[in-house]
């Protein structure tokens, strides 16, 4: 898990944060920047196609691999071509080039992430899933942080940015080994959700005959209406409030996340200042917080450690407005990440296992990307808008308005807590699934 969180989290800086830093160097718009990172809304978009991976094989590599192996594997060999090319691309003279090379990056990163979420959920028992996400979380921010991040921007300040990025695909070679090392997990449905879709698939009028219309029909009804019917089944009314935190919990952060780096850059610290602060001592703030929050849920349960962290991600994005204002300084720099990280750690790592705990092993890959799609797509949004306010209303104002926007996250799990005290029996209130 480890390894594979290592995999899934390299690529992430390299089309976000990372990416911006290189184009603020080139002297590229705050306007654009912005813009640009709206190639992370492959990232909030895969639900498309997780039913395609959660129930159709890869030619020949399903054979060998199986099922989720194979999946993750074609990912990371997009991720390693899409990376190669950037770094033979020249983004000042060939902009919208460089933005489809790093589209393909995206896309195979986010079909990487629904196999290996799909893996993690169905390769160890709910007891287990905290410290699964705990591991997970710890090997994403060595990939997205120290190695994405600090490594990236070191070999760009001693060396150049596409010396930086032919290193980083040859860094996804962790991930192809790790997929080719692992046991593939065992896939059984229960007779219940059998039942389930067949008595949908007889609703919708779907028949047994082998024709193609009617192969394709009863695909769809099996592997994309089947997770929604099945999560609202369970959920009731009550998934509509859930679906709402999911996609308010981490818009605060998000939206922030994309300035982060033209701020740095702008307030004049280099690119190896940046990786050392940010990155170095960023991670290991970032682990702090994760096994912070590992911990506490197995101490507290979900809901409570849920509301704590969506207090503190708006909280500590304030910090950024009082970097802004003040004097240049690698202290106050370390001081704003260090709070930022072990918060953003902390609320990830507890959000993860609140995701896992929501889904039905029987639709993982699909109902897992359903999720994270909606936690990560109305910050990737908003976020595409952010350097249009940073232009015109400067970085304070930008980072007061990001920490606002996570308040109905606040709001929406203490709903759901008061909610959970009197349902009990409700499935998506309870610890396991």
């Amino acid at each position: 898990m480890l390894f594979l969180g290592f995999s899934a989290g390299l690529p992430f800086p390299l089309v976000f944060s990372t990416l911006s830093a290189w184009l603020a160097r080139l002297g590229v718009e705050k306007t654009t920047i912005g813009f640009f990172s709206w190639i992370g809304i492959t990232y909030s978009i895969k639900f498309i196609w997780a039913p395609v991976i959660d129930t159709l094989p890869v030619p020949v590599l399903t054979r060998l691999l199986g099922k989720r192996r194979s999946w993750m594997l074609l990912g990371q060999l997009l991720i390693a071509a899409g990376l190669t090319a950037m770094a033979l691309t020249d983004p000042l003279n060939h902009l919208t080039l460089f933005a489809v090379y790093a589209l393909i990056v995206a896309f195979g990163s986010a079909t990487q992430d629904i196999s290996i979420d799909a893996w993690r959920i169905e390769a160890a028992d709910t007891l287990y899933q905290g410290a699964m996400s705990a591991n997970y979380v710890i090997g994403y921010r060595l990939g997205a942080v120290l190695v994405g991040g600090y490594v990236a921007l070191y070999l760009a300040g001693s060396s150049s940015w596409p010396v930086a990025y032919h290193c980083m695909g040859l860094c996804m070679a962790v991930g192809v080994i790790t997929a080719l090392l692992i046991s593939e997990p065992v896939h059984r449905p229960s007779d219940e959700t059998l039942m389930g879709e067949a008595v949908l698939a007889e609703k919708l009028g779907v028949r047994h005959q082998q024709t193609l219309l009617t192969s394709v029909h009863t695909w769809f009804v099996v592997a994309v209406i089947s997770p929604f019917v099945d999560f609202f089944k369970r959920n009731r009314w009550m998934a509509l409030a859930i679906l709402a935190l999911i996609g308010c919990y981490r818009i605060s952060d998000i939206t922030m996340g994309v300035m982060a780096y033209p701020l740095y850059i702008d307030l004049g610290f280099s690119e190896i200042q940046i990786g050392e602060v940010a990155k170095v001592f960023g991670w290991l703030m970032l682990i702090a917080g994760g096994l912070l929050g590992g911990l506490t849920v197995v101490r507290y349960g979900l809901m409570y450690p849920l509301l704590l962290g969506a207090i503190i991600i708006p909280v500590t994005n304030l910090l950024f407005i009082w970097l802004s204002v003040t004097s240049p300084s690698l202290v106050k720099l370390a001081m704003v990440i260090a709070f930022d990280n072990i918060s953003g750690g902390f609320a990830s790592t507890v959000f993860i296992a609140y995701l896992s705990s929501l889904t039905n092993t029987n639709y993982t890959a699909t109902q897992y990307a359903i999720f994270s799609s909606i936690m990560t797509l109305p910050g990737k949004f908003i976020g595409g808008f952010s350097g249009v306010i940073v232009d015109a209303v400067g970085y304070a104002w930008f980072f007061l308005y990001a920490a606002c926007i996570g308040l109905p996250a606040i709001v929406l799990v203490w709903y759901l807590l008061r909610r959970a005290a009197c349902s009990k029996d409700t499935a998506c209130f309870s610890d396991s699934r």
